[in-house]
């Protein structure tokens, strides 16, 4: 999974990205600091991991992973090239989905590109850049398939489709607020349109913020309302507070966490907003050569699971043999998941749970 951390400049996305990745990305109080984007893996956090490991003292622990990527500022007039607009567009095009840093703090240190702090107004500015660049790529598609519709009349509904979702995109909305049938979603499944991609908007807040409440933030419920207009998810985070906490060991984490009153970290936060945005969950396989998570999108079946480890998984596939975490952990061992009959054989049509820890027979 990819996520693309996108916002104006001096917004705090470096920053961010410095805190959860550790990667040492520049950061500066200038726009456009970041030019190429910085690329930055970090291991999803999973304590059932840490749990699994405890019982089986594996060679090897290999968590997910999460790609983080720092995309340079954007800035009004991006989609014509303003501000190298064309090329940081282009490092969205890459992404599954987009983690829009909006700026919710004030600081007279740290200038903003628009001279003041608007959140709405960012959200507004960053948006229409997307929305521009997509109606230039919808006008091309719908202009091809009408030149292939005087041959192919099965094209029709897929022009009139483009047509349509060209004027939502004219009124400002994002593709991902459009209502569309199965049928349609396929039809954009086959455009690259950045206004389509699943969005996390973080707001950066101040530790004051965090001190007080969040919900009463005006700037944070404003968000808040933009967010829920169109689909997107919402984050309170403090990316200074974030870095401050990065090079803390696990247990000095969690300890200074617990001072601040805040019971899980921002990164943590991001990748189960992450997964949820993006519909998926993680199988674990055990045992003592090495316990792992495999991340997978919710509806997946279990030769398909299986094709995660190795294709030929999925072509040899006979069974799985398959416990919840929570079962196993609620037996103790595996020796008693078995005798309880904890662990089911289960075929080719299962759907794979979250958290299941499984054993694929397969015969190649």
């Amino acid at each position: 999974m990819k996520l693309g951390i996108v916002g104006l400049p001096n917004v705090g996305k470096s920053t961010l990205f410095n805190a959860i990745t550790n990667a040492g990305a520049q950061s500066a109080n200038y726009a456009f600091c970041t030019i190429e984007p910085n690329v930055g893996v970090v291991a999803v956090p999973d304590k059932r991991l840490d749990k699994l490991a405890e019982m089986y003292h594996p060679q090897k622990l290999t968590p997910a992973t999460i790609e983080f990527v720092d995309i340079a500022g954007l800035v009004k007039g991006a989609s014509k090239g303003e501000g190298l607009g064309n090329k940081f567009l282009s490092h969205i095009r890459e992404v599954d989905a987009i983690i829009h840093v909006v700026r919710c703090f004030d600081d007279d240190d740290i200038i903003h590109v628009e001279g003041s702090v608007d959140p709405q107004r960012d959200i507004e500015t960053i948006n229409l850049e997307l929305i521009l660049s997509d109606i230039e790529i919808l006008d091309r598609r719908i202009d091809r398939s009408k030149k292939a519709m005087k041959g192919d009349k099965s094209l029709q509904a897929e022009v009139e489709f483009f047509e349509r979702l060209r004027k939502e995109l004219e009124n400002g909305v994002n593709a991902r607020a459009v209502e569309m049938t199965d049928e349609e979603k396929e039809m954009l499944s086959t455009v690259a349109l950045l206004s389509s991609k699943p969005v996390i908007y973080a707001c950066n807040m101040s530790e004051n913020d965090f001190a007080n409440s969040i919900a009463e933030n005006a700037r944070y419920k404003a968000v808040c309302q933009i967010a829920a207009a169109e689909g997107a998810e919402v984050l309170p985070i403090c990316a200074e507070l974030e870095a401050q906490i990065a090079s803390l060991s696990k247990e000095e984490k969690e300890m200074f966490l617990a001072d601040l009153g805040i019971e899980q970290g921002g990164l943590d936060l991001l990748i189960q907003r992450s997964y949820h945005l993006l519909g998926l969950i993680s199988y674990l396989t055990a045992g003592e050569p090495e316990v792992r998570a495999w991340t997978i999108t919710k509806g997946t079946k279990a030769p398909q699971a299986a094709g995660k480890i190795h294709s030929d998984f999925e072509r040899g596939f006979i069974r799985a043999e398959v416990i919840s975490f929570d079962d196993l952990m609620a037996c103790g061992t595996m020796q008693a998941a078995k005798e309880k009959g904890k662990i089911r054989s289960e075929g080719k049509d299962y759907v794979m749970q979250d958290g299941d820890i499984v054993l694929f027979r397969f015969n190649v």
